[in-house]
Protein backbone atom coordinates (compact mmCIF):
# COMPACT_ATOMS: atom_id res chain seq x y z
CA UNK A 1 0.00 0.00 0.00
CA UNK A 2 1.56 3.27 -1.10
CA UNK A 3 1.44 6.59 0.69
CA UNK A 4 -0.69 8.04 -2.11
CA UNK A 5 -3.26 5.26 -1.69
CA UNK A 6 -3.38 5.84 2.06
CA UNK A 7 -3.90 9.58 1.56
CA UNK A 8 -6.65 8.87 -0.98
CA UNK A 9 -8.47 6.56 1.43
CA UNK A 10 -8.17 9.12 4.24
CA UNK A 11 -9.61 11.83 2.00
CA UNK A 12 -12.52 9.61 1.00
CA UNK A 13 -13.26 8.79 4.64
CA UNK A 14 -13.11 12.50 5.49
CA UNK A 15 -15.51 13.25 2.64
CA UNK A 16 -17.97 10.60 3.85
CA UNK A 17 -17.79 11.96 7.41
CA UNK A 18 -18.46 15.51 6.18
CA UNK A 19 -21.40 14.32 4.09
CA UNK A 20 -22.86 12.45 7.07
CA UNK A 21 -22.48 15.47 9.37
CA UNK A 22 -24.07 17.71 6.72
CA UNK A 23 -26.89 15.19 6.37
CA UNK A 24 -27.55 15.24 10.12
CA UNK A 25 -27.64 19.04 10.13
CA UNK A 26 -29.86 18.92 7.08
CA UNK A 27 -32.37 16.65 8.82
CA UNK A 28 -32.43 19.09 11.73
CA UNK A 29 -33.20 21.96 9.31
CA UNK A 30 -35.94 19.98 7.59
CA UNK A 31 -37.53 18.97 10.89
CA UNK A 32 -37.24 22.28 12.76
CA UNK A 33 -37.10 24.73 9.85
CA UNK A 34 -38.96 27.89 10.78
CA UNK A 35 -40.39 28.40 7.30
CA UNK A 36 -41.37 26.46 4.23
CA UNK A 37 -38.57 28.13 2.29
CA UNK A 38 -35.98 26.78 4.75
CA UNK A 39 -37.33 23.29 4.24
CA UNK A 40 -37.29 23.71 0.45
CA UNK A 41 -33.66 24.83 0.50
CA UNK A 42 -32.83 21.90 2.77
CA UNK A 43 -34.39 19.47 0.29
CA UNK A 44 -32.31 21.04 -2.48
CA UNK A 45 -29.19 20.55 -0.36
CA UNK A 46 -30.29 16.94 0.26
CA UNK A 47 -30.15 16.33 -3.48
CA UNK A 48 -26.65 17.81 -3.58
CA UNK A 49 -25.55 15.60 -0.68
CA UNK A 50 -26.89 12.50 -2.42
CA UNK A 51 -24.94 13.46 -5.53
CA UNK A 52 -21.83 14.05 -3.42
CA UNK A 53 -22.25 10.65 -1.79
CA UNK A 54 -22.53 8.97 -5.16
CA UNK A 55 -19.43 10.88 -6.27
CA UNK A 56 -17.48 9.57 -3.28
CA UNK A 57 -18.66 6.04 -4.13
CA UNK A 58 -17.56 6.51 -7.75
CA UNK A 59 -14.16 7.81 -6.62
CA UNK A 60 -13.73 4.90 -4.20
CA UNK A 61 -14.61 2.31 -6.83
CA UNK A 62 -12.76 4.06 -9.64
CA UNK A 63 -15.83 3.53 -11.81
CA UNK A 64 -17.36 6.16 -14.09
CA UNK A 65 -20.70 4.32 -14.25
CA UNK A 66 -22.25 6.66 -11.68
CA UNK A 67 -21.62 9.93 -13.55
CA UNK A 68 -24.79 9.78 -15.70
CA UNK A 69 -26.76 8.91 -12.56
CA UNK A 70 -25.32 11.98 -10.84
CA UNK A 71 -26.23 14.12 -13.85
CA UNK A 72 -29.84 12.91 -13.83
CA UNK A 73 -30.13 13.49 -10.08
CA UNK A 74 -28.74 17.01 -10.50
CA UNK A 75 -31.34 17.71 -13.18
CA UNK A 76 -34.15 16.33 -11.02
CA UNK A 77 -32.94 18.34 -8.03
CA UNK A 78 -32.88 21.52 -10.10
CA UNK A 79 -36.35 21.02 -11.55
CA UNK A 80 -37.70 20.12 -8.12
CA UNK A 81 -36.22 23.28 -6.64
CA UNK A 82 -37.71 25.41 -9.40
CA UNK A 83 -41.11 23.78 -8.89
CA UNK A 84 -41.01 24.33 -5.15
CA UNK A 85 -39.89 27.93 -5.61
CA UNK A 86 -42.78 28.60 -8.00
CA UNK A 87 -45.23 27.04 -5.55
CA UNK A 88 -43.91 29.13 -2.67
CA UNK A 89 -43.90 32.29 -4.80
CA UNK A 90 -47.56 31.82 -5.70
CA UNK A 91 -48.51 30.96 -2.14
CA UNK A 92 -46.60 33.84 -0.53
CA UNK A 93 -47.86 36.63 -2.78
CA UNK A 94 -48.96 39.72 -0.89
CA UNK A 95 -52.71 40.02 -0.47
CA UNK A 96 -54.60 42.99 -1.88
CA UNK A 97 -56.41 45.24 0.55
CA UNK A 98 -59.85 46.64 -0.28
CA UNK A 99 -58.27 50.01 -1.17
CA UNK A 100 -56.19 48.32 -3.91
CA UNK A 101 -52.80 48.44 -2.16
CA UNK A 102 -50.73 45.35 -1.41
CA UNK A 103 -50.64 44.10 2.16
CA UNK A 104 -47.02 43.23 3.08
CA UNK A 105 -47.08 41.37 6.38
Amino acid sequence: MTVLHTVEEAMLVAAVVMILVAGALLLHRIWYGPSMLDRAVALDVAAALIIAGIGVKAAHDGDSFYFPVMLVLAFLGFTGSVGIARFIAVRDRPARRPDGKEDHR
